[in-house]
């Protein structure tokens, strides 16, 4: 078996188009690029949420937020839900974790079932069957995590290094400034470089894998940058200039009398408001792409590991992002809504197969989903399927050329219950949800809540600025893009706890059981 480890990368809030293989004129990523080169980019690849929590239980699950059930940052995955790490566990393997997950535990169900101890199970069910190598989230201070007792121990003192030095940033007069205030984000972190969570982490990964030495391993690799707040290290916080950033995407009709309701309330956001002006767009944007390029520099570090280590004849390498960010497109911060730049996302796959090596460098333009991370995954080692709980595809057949009939839709899905934008339109607390389906022409949105639906048409306007979910003389395709997405509810797998093979030896089996209902 060519494939013996997997090494899976992931960015947190990394836009599809912020690579320079990706037509980026300013922002260089030399590294992902080579990696480009050698494997396939997808370049139509989206994810099932716009949020980090539910998007990323869909990459670990293999299955649509629908059938996970986790679907906001606030929502704990089951802890009836298989994981990868639970896959791999069945085979003997482990899925080490350095860096951000997202898992929030099931606190109520490890209870039920009284696991709520210090058992090792118990600390396996309350990180998603992940081993931690290291875990650190990077959303708010953890003064008792690995990174701040690591921290101190190069110097930084104080009760939370990660708020007073990772994200504080020093003013030109010696002033100490909040890194989360956007209008500090082209000043630099107080941290130094080698000691940011990019390098920290990067570190964790490359000790991790000289320790394995030949034994086989399965790691995800995942940064909590580019993510917020927006500070970066020196070098990397001035690399990048306003007039070397993409231009903002927005346009007037997306904030006028016809404009979406639920559009128009996020757009009310604090993060949207502030991204509306030009000044903040200028402030962030260049910081933005400098946390970028210090990522690609730390993968050259993990690159030049894996060719020292001899894994790239053995190892799969997938590099992906959990969802983009606003940035300040569409009058719009942050994430969560259905546009592109929050649903498209980058994603690289490197199969060491000799099969493969007719597709290196390919720019491939079928539609792939985050779901089709874990059974190629699953596939590139030859393990179960699990085709009772997997909704995903494995791209295997993609990166060796040897694909038939492909998808042609993608779905992703939103629980809007936890924002403020619902209170603004005077909707209690309750099920709140929406759901989309794009294909190559179109992308319609279905909201519940007597919303109207979001439509729009792709070939005349890939910007996605005119919402055509109103427009009378479009009925007849909104009509066939919700049968497309009851069509795809419907196939969603609910049937969890026995496999199909279980499934059709129980079919017609009344009589074996001893059961002879309806005989004469």
């Amino acid at each position: 078996m060519t494939i013996r480890n997997v090494l899976f990368v992931m960015c947190d809030q990394l836009r599809w188009d912020h690579l320079s293989c990706a037509g980026h004129p300013w922002l260089r990523t030399p590294n992902i690029d080579t990696l480009a080169r050698r494997g396939v980019r997808f370049a139509q690849a989206y994810v099932q949420s716009g949020i980090c929590g539910p998007s990323r239980m869909s990459f670990y699950t293999g299955r649509y937020v629908s059938s996970h059930g986790a679907t906001h940052n606030r929502v704990p995955l089951s802890v009836g839900e298989v994981t990868l790490g639970w896959h791999l566990r069945e085979s003997g393997r482990a899925l080490a974790l350095a860096g951000k997950t997202h898992v929030l535990p099931d606190a109520r169900g490890m209870q039920r079932l009284a696991l709520d101890g210090q058992n090792d199970l118990a600390a396996l069910l309350r990180e998603g069957w992940f081993t931690l190598v290291d875990r650190h989230d990077g959303h708010h201070g953890e003064p008792d995590s690995a990174y701040a007792h690591w921290l101190r121990a190069q110097g930084y003192g104080g009760r939370d290094p990660w708020t007073e030095w990772v994200t504080a940033v020093e003013a030109p007069d010696g002033r100490v400034l909040s890194g989360w205030k956007m209008r500090n984000a082209r000043l630099p972190s107080r941290v130094r470089e080698e000691h940011s969570e990019t390098a920290y982490t990067t570190e964790r990964a490359i000790e991790f894998m000289t320790r394995q030495g030949d034994a086989p391993w399965v790691l995800h690799l995942s940064y909590v940058k580019p993510h917020w707040p927006y500070v970066a290290p020196a070098p990397y916080h001035a690399m990048y200039g306003p007039e070397q950033c993409l231009p903002v995407q927005r346009h007037e009709a997306e904030r006028g009398s016809e404009a979406h309701p639920v559009l128009r309330a996020f757009q009310d956001e604090e993060v949207a408001q502030n991204f509306q002006r030009d000044e903040t767009i200028a402030t962030v944007r260049p910081t933005y792409q400098g946390l970028i390029r210090q990522v690609d520099d730390h993968l050259g570090r993990v690159w030049e590991a894996m060719e020292r280590l001899g894994r790239w004849r053995d190892t799969l390498v997938v590099f992906t992002s959990d969802h983009g960010d606003y940035l300040g497109d569409h009058w719009l911060g942050e994430k969560e809504l259905f546009h592109d730049c929050i649903q498209r996302v980058p994603m690289i796959v490197y199969d060491p197969d000799a099969a493969a090596d007719g597709t290196r460098g390919v720019v491939e333009e079928r539609m792939v989903e985050a779901v089709d991370i874990v059974p190629t995954i699953l596939d590139g080692l030859a393990l179960d399927p699990a085709a009772h709980l997997v909704e995903g595809r494995s791209l295997l057949p993609l990166t060796r050329g040897a694909a038939g009939a492909w998808r042609d839709a993608v779905f992703s899905e939103l629980d809007w219950t936890f924002r403020g934008a619902r209170r603004r339109l005077g909707l209690a607390t309750g099920q709140h949800h929406a759901w989309m389906v794009r294909t190559e022409r179109w992308k319609y949105v279905h909201w519940t809540d007597g919303i109207r639906p979001q439509l729009f048409d792709l070939a005349a306007d890939p910007q996605e600025f005119f919402d055509r979910g109103a427009d009378p003389a479009l009925e007849a395709v909104r009509e066939a893009l919700r049968e497309r997405l009851l069509q795809w509810f419907t196939g969603l797998k609910r049937r969890t706890t026995i496999t199909w093979e279980e499934a059709e030896q129980r079919t017609d089996s009344h009589k074996r059981a001893g059961v002879f209902l309806g005989e004469w």
